[in-house]
Parts: structure tokens; C-alpha cells; sequence
């Protein structure tokens, strides 16, 4: 007999703890309070992203979703955030900032992060050629400085958060851990800003809850050996090649 069809009974969160992705749609759970009200399951439920099932929902094959108890889904981690934010506006932390300037902002750094540095992410874990790896490592450098300035502290647009701040930090986690193991970076952060928005989301309760969730996912990675079998660690240690910034 077939396996019925997942039908959840809440809206739920498709998500794995590794993705930077759904992070951003997990801390704004976390911080809205909503664990009795939205659940979050595995892909698996479904059969796995790329099942027929889970490509009839969202035709990306991507995570996060989240499905609604009609069968609806959205996608999209800035779709999912932002209907969260919508959706339970008057539960735990708002994300609304107080002026159009700081709503202006905190889009900006979200349109940065979303067009030009999710993109060439997975230059620092996939396989890819040596040449196409360092031109995206250089450019994930420039995009790290232009949030840098982006940003004003202690949150990304001053002293509310908003969804930018849910949008950045899970992927820093990613350079946080990747850069200087692998690429010898001396820190991943060399922008004021950047660095004291890091140590902000750090100290924040479910912030650093994320945190952990992405950082032991990436340990299991590290301790499978991802960086020697992807050729990572003997690209890096060819020369006339530019790494650390």
C-alpha cells in the first residue's frame, strides 16, 4: 500500500538545521514564540526535495516551504519571514522598524544577501573549479565589505530588528566557520559593523540558538571530510592563487 500523503494539521516549516535559508524562517519562529503554533518537519516527509510530491508543492525543490493546512505553500526564506511576520504580528518580536529610512535599509541588506551573496555561498563547500572558486570567494569578500556598510549597529538598521537581521547571521555562520578553516582567512569579519553585528546576533538567545543548529550540522560535515572530498583543501594549497582577504 502507498504511504499517504503528508497533511499537516498547522502550518509547517519544510526545513533541515543546516540551511542558512530556512535559519532566517526558524529564528523568526523562535523569537515570535510560535513552536505550539508552526510546526517544522524534515523534507523526508515528502519523500525528499526532489520527489514528485515535494516539486508539486514548490517547483524549485528548494527549502525552506512552509504548507498551510489547506495545502497551500509558499516559498522563499524572505516569502516565508515575512508572511510569518504578517501572519502572527501581534506575537513576540515584531521585526517592524520605526521609519521608512530603516524599512528602506533593512530591505536593502535582505536584496544584497538574497541577489549577490546566496548565489556564490556555495563557493566555499561545492565542488567547482579552481578558477570559478577563487573569482566567487573575491567577490563573496566585496559583498561582506558592502554589508559592512550597510550596516549601523547594533542591528542591521540601527536599534530594532527587523527581518535583516534574521537574513544575515544564519549565512555568516556559514563564512564564520568556513573561511578561515579552509580558505585561511585570519577572521571572517574584518568590517567593524559586520564583526559587532555578529557578536549581537551571537549573544541573542535565539540567535545563537540558530547558531548552533547550522554549526553542528557543519561540524558533520567537517568530521565526513566534505573539504578534502570536494578537492577544497588541495585547491587552496595550490599556488598563485588568492584565498584569504
Amino acid at each position: 500500500m502507498a504511504q499517504a500523503a503528508f497533511q499537516p494539521q498547522k502550518p509547517t516549516l519544510i526545513d533541515i538545521p543546516v540551511s542558512n535559508n530556512g535559519g532566517r524562517c526558524r529564528f523568526v519562529l523562535y523569537k515570535k514564540g510560535l513552536k505550539d503554533k508552526v510546526d517544522i518537519v524534515s523534507p523526508k516527509v515528502y519523500g525528499g526535495m526532489k520527489s514528485d510530491e515535494y516539486v508539486a508543492l514548490n517547483p524549485q525543490g528548494l527549502i525552506p516551504m512552509l504548507v498551510l493546512p489547506d495545502g497551500k505553500s509558499l516559498w522563499e526564506s524572505d516569502v516565508i519571514a515575512s508572511y510569518l511576520c504578517d501572519k502572527y504580528k501581534d506575537e513576540g518580536a515584531s521585526f517592524e522598524l520605526p521609519s521608512p529610512e530603516d524599512r528602506a535599509n533593512d530591505l536593502l541588506a535582505r536584496r544584497v544577501h538574497d541577489l549577490y551573496i546566496g548565489p556564490i555561498q556555495k563557493a566555499m563547500y561545492r565542488d567547482m573549479d579552481i578558477n570559478e572558486r577563487e573569482a566567487l570567494i573575491k567577490r563573496l569578500a566585496f559583498q561582506l565589505d558592502v554589508l559592512d556598510s550597510i550596516i549601523k549597529g547594533p542591528y542591521v538598521s540601527g536599534s530594532t530588528m527587523g527581518l535583516a537581521d534574521a537574513t544575515l547571521f544564519p549565512t555568516l555562520t556559514f563564512c564564520n566557520f568556513m573561511l578561515p578553516q579552509f580558505f585561511g582567512w585570519k577572521q571572517a569579519f574584518k568590517g567593524k559593523q559586520l564583526q559587532a553585528y555578529w557578536e549581537t546576533m551571537q549573544a541573542d538567545t535565539e540567535g545563537s540558538q540558530v547558531i548552533k543548529e547550522i554549526e553542528d550540522e557543519l561540524e558533520n560535515w567537517k568530521a565526513s571530510g566534505r573539504w578534502e572530498q570536494k578537492g577544497i583543501l588541495a585547491q587552496v594549497a595550490e599556488e598563485g592563487h588568492t584565498w584569504a582577504y
